[in-house]
C-alpha cells in the first residue's frame, strides 16, 4: 500500500471515529404555559411571538397562552395557583397581587437569574424606575426583584376635538368662562381639575340640543373616568387625588410603623375624596349606579358620547380604529390633568396602571431558561419598539426617549413626562381585603349613600384593625 493510500484510509477511520464519539445536539420541544389578561397589549405580544421568536437555545419553543377577560383574571389565576395544579410557568400579573402571591409560595424571586445574566441586568438598569419598582418589587420599592414589565400603563386624557375645536363651542365657552376651551392636545396638556370640571359643565347636552353646529343625536356629557365599584376601578382615580392634595395612603415602605388612622382619614384625605366626587355629577347618569368602570367610560367615549374620558392607554387602540370607535380620526391624546398648586404647577401624581412577567416557583430549570430568554428577547430594543409601533408602551428609556417612538400612535407624545408622576398602591398580602373594602366604601360615596369623611373614616379603621392584626401596623 503506498503512502498516500495509507494516510487517505487513516484520515477516513479517525473521521468515522470521530463522529462516532461526539454528542449529537437535539432540538427539544419547550412549551411555556402563560395566563394574561385578554386585552390588546397580550393579544400583540403572542401576535408578535408567534411570528418572530426564535429561542437561542435552538429548542423549539411554544408559548400557549391562555387569554381571560379583565373581570374574571385575579379570581382565574388565583383559583389556579391555590389548587395546587400547577397550571402555568408564567403569568402577567397584577402588581397588587405581588405580596399575596408571593408569600402564598407562588411567584418565583428574580435576583438570582438577573445577577447571572449581565445582558438582562443592563436591561433592567435601563429601565424607568417608576414601573421597575411597581412591577417587580416586594416589599415594595425594595431590591427584591419578582416581575419584569411587560405592558407599562398609565392615565391620560381622550379628547374629541370635532367637538371641543368646534368654532361655535369655542366661542360659546369663553363667554361663558371668560376662558379658551382647549382643543389641541398641547392645549388640553395644560388642563387642571379646575378647566376638567367647566368642560364637564359645559358639555351638557340633551339629544337634539345644538352640539359642535349640529343637532345631538343622543343625550352628551362633557367628562368621565373610573368610578365603578368592581377590582379598582374607583381606586386608581381617587388615588391620584388624595396625592396630589398631599394626603397619602396606609404607607406600607414604613412597616411597622406608618398608620392607617389619621393618614388614610385626615381632613386634606377627605378634601380630595369630596374633589373627587364634586365631578361626577357632569358624567353620565350610570355613574351613580356604581358601574362606570375602565370599561363604561372606554365605551362611552367610542360610542361618541363624550368630550373628555381620562383612560388607560392599553385602551387607545380600540378608540382610533374605525371598526370599534365611532369617533376615530377625531380625537387627540394629551397628559392627565391635575391639580394646580399655589406656584401654578400642576400636579399629576397618579396610580400606575400596567403588569409585570412572573414565572412560577414550579418552573424547572430548563424552562426557567427559555421564560428567561423570551423575556429578554421582548424587552430588546427592535421587540420593544415594534410593540409600541403596534400600540403597545415601553419602560425602556432608550425605546421611548428615541424621537421615532413618539411616530408610533398620537398618545406616545404623553408617555416620557407622564411616567414621572407614577407611584403605586399596595403589594401587601393583605390587598385584596384592602381594596374590596375600600372599593365598597367608595362606592357609598359614589352612588349618593354616604359622604367623603364617613367614607374615609370607614376605610381607615378597617384598614387599621386589618394591618394591626396582620403586624403591619404596631
Amino acid at each position: 500500500m503506498t503512502l498516500s493510500k495509507r494516510s487517505l484510509i487513516s484520515a477516513a477511520m479517525a473521521g468515522c471515529l470521530g463522529m462516532s464519539l461526539a454528542t449529537p445536539t437535539w432540538a427539544a420541544d419547550v412549551t411555556l404555559n402563560m395566563a394574561v389578561p385578554d386585552w390588546p397589549p397580550t393579544r400583540i405580544m403572542k401576535k408578535l411571538f408567534d411570528e418572530q421568536y426564535k429561542a437561542k437555545s435552538g429548542n423549539n419553543v411554544k408559548l400557549e397562552v391562555d387569554f381571560i377577560p379583565w373581570p374574571d383574571y385575579y379570581t382565574r389565576l388565583n383559583a389556579s395557583l391555590t389548587s395546587g395544579e400547577q397550571k402555568y410557568n408564567m403569568a402577567v400579573s397584577d402588581s397588587q397581587w405581588l405580596g399575596a402571591f408571593i408569600e402564598g409560595g407562588y411567584y418565583r424571586k428574580l435576583n438570582d437569574l438577573i445577577d447571572a445574566d449581565p445582558e438582562l441586568k443592563a436591561t433592567l438598569d435601563g429601565m424607568h424606575q417608576a414601573p421597575l419598582q411597581a412591577y417587580g418589587t416586594y416589599p415594595y420599592k425594595s431590591d427584591n426583584i419578582y416581575g419584569f414589565p411587560q405592558m407599562p400603563d398609565i392615565l391620560v386624557t381622550y379628547a374629541r376635538t370635532d367637538v371641543l375645536c368646534h368654532a361655535d363651542e369655542q366661542a360659546a365657552f369663553k363667554a361663558k368662562y371668560g376662558a379658551k376651551l382647549p382643543c389641541s392636545a398641547e392645549e388640553l396638556d395644560g388642563m387642571d381639575w379646575d378647566m376638567f370640571g367647566k368642560i364637564g359643565e359645559f358639555f351638557q347636552r340633551k339629544k337634539g340640543d345644538m352640539l359642535a353646529g349640529k343637532a345631538a343625536d343622543d343625550d352628551f356629557y362633557g367628562i368621565a373616568y373610573q368610578a365603578g365599584k368592581g377590582y379598582d376601578f374607583s381606586s386608581m382615580q381617587v388615588n391620584g387625588f388624595i396625592w396630589q392634595h398631599g394626603a397619602g395612603i396606609w404607607d406600607e415602605t414604613d412597616i411597622p410603623n406608618g398608620q392607617a388612622e389619621g393618614v388614610v382619614n385626615s381632613p386634606t384625605a377627605v378634601k380630595a375624596l369630596d374633589h373627587y366626587l364634586s365631578l361626577l355629577k357632569y358624567m353620565p347618569p350610570v355613574v351613580k349606579t356604581g358601574s362606570m368602570d375602565i370599561f363604561k367610560t372606554d365605551e362611552l367615549f367610542r360610542e361618541g358620547k363624550l368630550a373628555l374620558n381620562i383612560e388607560w392607554i392599553g385602551f387607545a387602540e380600540s378608540a382610533i380604529n374605525p371598526d370599534t370607535s365611532k369617533v376615530a380620526g377625531k380625537i387627540a391624546f394629551a397628559s392627565m390633568p391635575g391639580l394646580k398648586k399655589a406656584d401654578g404647577k400642576i400636579d399629576r401624581t397618579s396610580n400606575i396602571g400596567g403588569q409585570p412577567f412572573v414565572i412560577m416557583t414550579w418552573t424547572d430549570d430548563a424552562k426557567i431558561k427559555e421564560a428567561v430568554d423570551f423575556v429578554k428577547w421582548w424587552l430588546s430594543a427592535d421587540i420593544q419598539h415594534q410593540f409600541a409601533a403596534a400600540g403597545g408602551q415601553s419602560a425602556i428609556k432608550s425605546v421611548y426617549n428615541d424621537p421615532k417612538y413618539t411616530t408610533y400612535r398620537p398618545w406616545n407624545r404623553t408617555w416620557a413626562a407622564g411616567l414621572e408622576w407614577q407611584q403605586d398602591v399596595w403589594h401587601v398580602p393583605q390587598f385584596f381585603e384592602l381594596l374590596v373594602q375600600q372599593q365598597e366604601q367608595f362606592d357609598l360615596a359614589i352612588t349618593g349613600k354616604q359622604d367623603a369623611k364617613a367614607t374615609m373614616d370607614a376605610i381607615a379603621k378597617f384598614q387599621q384593625q386589618l394591618l394591626e392584626d396582620a403586624g403591619l401596623i404596631e
